[in-house]
């Protein structure tokens, strides 16, 4: 009785501790109306001539909520349904087309900013005005400016894909010949040289992908609060996963927190890989019971302010390593920190291989062709835009994340996290989760 009791309180202890760190976290900021005119402003002077036109998405996914393309909202910050966005450089001003509603609608989903009052001086727009005007206004802009249209000619991304990847999946679609169809954005392009045949298009996308791929103050705030919430997410999904449990439960742990601390959800399918599924890069599934003797390897982060993050984190199920399990997640663990170690500004890809390579030589370790690095950006998407194989700069955000994957042994390493680079080298924005061996025993004997 007294065991159990001591149980009962350690449990009431710990939600009482996660509601008040959801508490403290659960907040969405978004951002503010200068930040956005900033972007707006930057872009036009980029741009310096023509009309730039930015397109908004117009239809919310089955059962999900509406996440605005990433371009759209980088600019805008507008969640709004079926908008267009157009620029003016030369006149330094910026028009949001919005579609009339009717009564029925604004009960259904919400009034659009078209129809509140004092949304134009809110938004920061030069005016607001009904979809229809669109075709009207641009016929009449095309008449007075130069003949170039700016747009995004370039593939978009997603919160869970890069630009290269929506072309891979595309293909990957069109395997299947009854699947073969233009997309939105394909189609969008098209209609416009249909009906401004003489216009220059220009692709903005390079110069957009400069601009985000450095973030600004108030992204940085997003992130680091994000990297917070996503490691208690983790924290809280690792003493879920245990043997007797199903994967999805140390997913429904993480995602219970990352809704309660103010993120949309997810900011990609969570995987979470036991036994054999560990060695799996990408498994979705989550369908297996954890087994005494697995690991864990779980690949998670929160969709926070359309800013996304991104760790991976592998745990014996039963809160103890086998001596094989040990070795084998001290190679990964010591080749990520030597990665971590050499980001900083100016360095490259090169430069972080070679760091690795020397301490893992001081350390007598065998990387096993583990040679360590960086991976990917993290931004509005996580598997972020921006221009790779250059050295890095202050303001980035990007992954490390070595792994080691032995199927024949059903042993999967992965140890992630994402980390800002700052003037004098960089800031782990996950830190918060364990990820040393004795941390993480430590931190699975004390569960219940």
């Amino acid at each position: 009785m007294r065991n159990s009791g001591i149980r009962r309180a350690a449990v009431l202890a710990g939600l009482l501790t996660l509601i008040i760190h959801s508490a403290v976290l659960a907040q969405r900021t978004g951002f503010s109306r200068e930040e956005l005119a900033k972007r707006r402003a930057a872009l036009m002077d980029h741009c310096g001539h023509g009309v730039v036109i930015l397109f908004g998405d117009a239809a919310s996914p089955d059962a999900g909520h509406f996440r605005q393309d990433n371009d759209f909202f980088y600019f805008t910050g507008v969640e709004d349904l079926n908008a267009v966005c157009v620029m003016v450089p030369e006149r330094k001003a910026s028009y949001l087309f919005l579609p009339r509603q009717s009564d029925r609608e604004k009960l259904f989903d919400g009034a659009n900013l078209l129809a509140i009052p004092d949304s134009k001086e809110k938004s920061g727009f030069t005016d607001i005005l009904p979809l229809e005007h669109f075709d009207d206004i641009l016929s009449r802009l095309y008449g007075r400016t130069a003949p170039v249209f700016h747009l995004r000619l370039s593939p978009r991304d997603s919160v869970g894909g890069s630009r290269s990847e929506t072309l891979l999946f595309i293909g990957r679609r069109n395997r299947n010949h009854y699947n073969d169809q233009i997309t939105a954005d394909n189609h969008r392009i098209r209609k416009i040289r249909e009906n401004y045949p003489w216009a220059e298009l220009r692709d903005l996308t390079p110069f957009v992908d400069g601009m985000r791929v450095i973030k600004s103050a108030e992204e940085i705030e997003i992130l680091r609060r994000n990297g917070r919430i996503s490691a208690e997410s983790m924290k809280q999904a690792m003493l879920a996963g245990r043997p007797g449990a199903f994967e999805y439960e140390a997913e429904a742990a993480a995602v219970f927190v990352s809704l309660k601390s103010g993120a949309k959800g997810a900011a990609y399918p969570p995987i979470v890989g036991s036994g054999p599924n560990a060695c799996v890069y990408h498994y979705e599934k989550n369908s297996r019971r954890i087994e005494d003797g697995d690991l864990v390897l779980m690949d998670y982060g929160a969709d926070l302010d359309h800013l996304g993050m991104d760790i991976t984190r592998t745990w014996p199920a039963n809160g103890k390593f086998s001596p094989e399990q040990r070795e084998i997640y001290r190679t990964v663990l010591e080749v990520q920190k030597a990665s971590i170690e050499a980001c900083r500004p100016g360095a490259t890809q090169e430069d972080v291989r070679k760091h690795v390579a020397e301490v893992m030589k001081k350390k007598g370790i065998d990387p096993r062709g583990l040679a360590g690095g960086l991976d990917h950006y993290v931004g509005m998407a996580v598997h972020d835009c921006g221009p790779y194989n250059e050295p890095l700069k202050e303001g980035m955000v990007l992954t490390v994340e070595p792994g080691l994957y032995y199927p024949e042994k059903n042993i999967g390493v992965r140890i992630e996290d994402t980390v800002l680079v700052t003037e004098t080298g960089c800031e782990v924005l996950t830190k918060d989760v364990p990820k040393e061996i004795e941390e993480i025993e430590s931190f699975l004997r004390n569960r219940n």
